[in-house]
């Protein structure tokens, strides 16, 4: 069985080097790549070999790429330093996955696996491909909002924001100084934008950080009312069924 391994931990390359032939004396290794360009590149030059270890991380970039620009057509097992939380989506499109450092034991199972496996396995899906590796890259959230004040331009840090709101169509920032600032946005992408860890989405016209609020209190129809520590003419805000579980769920994060 030929086998190549993209990986650019040289220490995960030995280990599977070693490994392998204790578990299947018939596999030769024909290649041992480290980046997603060099993977590209050996597709392209090469025959499909019958199995390719495929590591995640790799030195540029994500191995996931090779899928965008090369058409796999044989089985796959990642290896991975990843938790479990992405790891489902591989199940579905590769034989396996093996968590790092790869034990002999784990190895013989993966490989028992596609044995039986060979002649049903599905098709690389590109498209779960192109899902998995939106859903392995973190999530930027957005750090900082360019202000105007007067005719200058401030930065301010989302640590420093204790809300969103809207009013008469003008979505404004409030800063813990008491001063608000129009910002560019609307409350549907500033949404998007903030770390639902920091901040959530009150109602129609709020997004408030958690250090903002005050007090929450029972209120009528299973709703429940929210006092700002800074509050703007003593508004009433409150919080709707749909989302009381929400948010208590993330006050207690």
């Amino acid at each position: 069985m030929r086998v190549i391994i993209i990986e650019d931990e040289d220490l995960a390359t030995w280990g599977l080097l070693s490994k392998l032939p204790r578990v299947d004396p018939s596999i030769e290794v024909v290649a041992t790549l480290d980046s997603v360009k060099a993977a590209v590149a050996w597709f392209g030059a090469n025959p499909m070999p019958d199995l390719a270890f495929f590591d995640i991380q790799l030195a540029d970039g994500l191995s996931f790429e090779i899928f965008e620009q090369v058409r796999i057509t044989c089985p796959v097992i990642f290896t991975t330093a990843y938790d479990a939380y992405a790891l489902k989506a591989f199940k579905v499109n590769s034989v396996d996955y093996l968590l790092k450092p790869v034990s002999q034991e784990d190895l013989a199972q993966a490989l028992s696996k596609l044995r039986q496996l060979r002649s049903t396995a599905p098709p690389i899906d590109t498209n779960v491909i192109r899902q998995m590796m939106q859903a392995i890259q973190p999530v930027q959230y957005k750090n900082r909002f360019m202000v105007k004040i007067g005719d200058h331009l401030s930065s301010v840090d989302a640590s420093e924001i204790d809300f969103f709101f809207g009013e008469n169509k003008v979505v404004w920032l409030r800063h813990q100084n008491g001063r608000k600032y129009v910002v560019d946005y609307n409350l549907e992408q500033l949404e998007d934008m903030l770390d639902p860890m920091r901040f959530f989405r009150l109602n129609r016209q709020y997004i408030a950080s958690i250090g903002a609020i005050k007090d929450t209190v029972a209120y009528s129809n299973s709703r429940l009312k929210v006092t700002l520590k800074d509050p703007l003419d003593n508004e009433d805000i409150l919080i709707s069924r749909e989302k009381v579980e929400g948010f208590k769920a993330w006050l207690g994060k």
